[in-house]
């Protein structure tokens, strides 16, 4: 018996393992062709570079407007836009910031809100590769009627060329690694034990 548990051991470890190794392998290292037009840009504060490449994309029209999720409550339009070398004039009216959400579950529920009061049916999602697997999960159980056009930032601390080498970037990978397990297994019960709506489902979960 005890042999039994240690060779079941041994294959969860193995599998756990060679999991974070494809997720690592696997992440997006550049931002695809895909410039279709949505009805908004989404971006998840959290990363310099995040913002910065919303603003080119919605500049560039790929997208009318801009809804910015997670943003901290002591930070005003003008403020965000001054900090990234914008002028808030340039925006008026197409740049929506989001103060509710605290965490990825958040971002999809602040975003499901602000989507539905609006009438978004798709949105580009705009936030770091490594972030991506993750915010995925979450805001396509969020928003099930949405079309998502994922939109990966490749930050330059990030060394995901080679990243065993890099111990930062590994252990970066590894935190969101198991952060990725839990949203995906959390996803899985919510969709196989409560056979509610997408909406209720996302409240219970909350």
């Amino acid at each position: 018996m005890r042999l039994l548990v240690w060779r079941l051991l041994l294959v969860a470890v193995g599998a756990w393992a060679a999991g974070f190794v494809i997720y690592a392998e696997t992440l997006p290292s550049e931002t695809p062709p895909d410039w279709r037009r949505t009805d908004a840009i989404v971006v998840l504060t959290g990363g310099a570079d995040r913002l910065g490449v919303g603003l080119d994309l919605l500049d560039a029209g790929a997208a009318p407007r801009l809804f910015i999720s997670g943003v901290d409550r002591r930070v005003d339009l003008p403020g965000l836009l001054k900090a990234s070398g914008r002028e808030a004039a340039d925006y008026a009216g197409r740049v929506v910031l989001g103060f509710s959400a605290g965490d990825t579950v958040g971002n999809a529920r602040e975003t499901w809100g602000w989507a539905e009061a609006q009438g978004v049916r798709s949105i580009r999602l705009v936030t770091a590769s490594y972030h991506l697997p993750r915010a995925l999960i979450e805001f396509r159980r969020a928003l099930p009627g949405v079309e998502i056009l994922p939109h990966p930032v490749i930050p330059e601390h990030v060394k995901q060329d080679g990243w065993w080498r890099w111990p930062g970037t590994a252990a970066l990978f590894l935190a969101e690694y198991q952060k990725f397990l839990v949203a995906w297994a959390r996803d899985w019960l919510l969709r196989k034990l409560l056979p509610w709506p997408a909406g209720m489902v996302d409240e219970v979960g909350a």
